[in-house]
């Protein structure tokens, strides 16, 4: 597995993980539209997408957006999104997108890294902590 940033030529199979993310928080199904959204955040670079890919596809993603401390005068980044496919979970790949995160905010020079998660999402609370 390689844990690397996501770009543009992702799109088609990122989009596929994205929706499976959004539908696990109730949202209805809209590949297209996963498609188009993070598309936008990348042209824009208004985050930064890691994925996990195997020889042969992507198994997971984390998002970030970028952020900024006006005390500190400093990045913040917060993750918004974490996701591994049903199939590539109890392997580490969650744990191995969470160590690139903090990573790739520590070299942008990151005061912090901050995340949340639902209530219910007990398996995500214990990775993180």
């Amino acid at each position: 597995m390689e844990i690397r940033a996501g770009t543009c030529a992702d799109i088609s199979a990122l989009a596929l993980l994205f929706d499976a993310y959004r539908q696990f928080y109730g949202q209805p199904s809209d590949v297209a539209g996963a498609a188009d959204f993070l598309s936008l955040r990348l042209k824009h670079q208004q985050s930064t997408i890691l994925v996990a890919q195997t020889s042969t596809c992507l198994i997971g993603f984390t998002q970030l957006y970028p952020s900024f401390s006006s005390t500190r005068m400093a990045p913040i980044f917060i993750l918004n999104d974490l996701f591994v496919a049903p199939d590539a979970r109890k392997q580490g790949v969650a744990a191995a997108l969470l160590r690139a995160a903090a990573d790739f905010a520590r070299a942008q020079g990151a005061l912090r890294l901050t995340l949340s998660t639902a209530h219910d999402n007990l398996a995500a609370q214990a990775l993180y902590e």
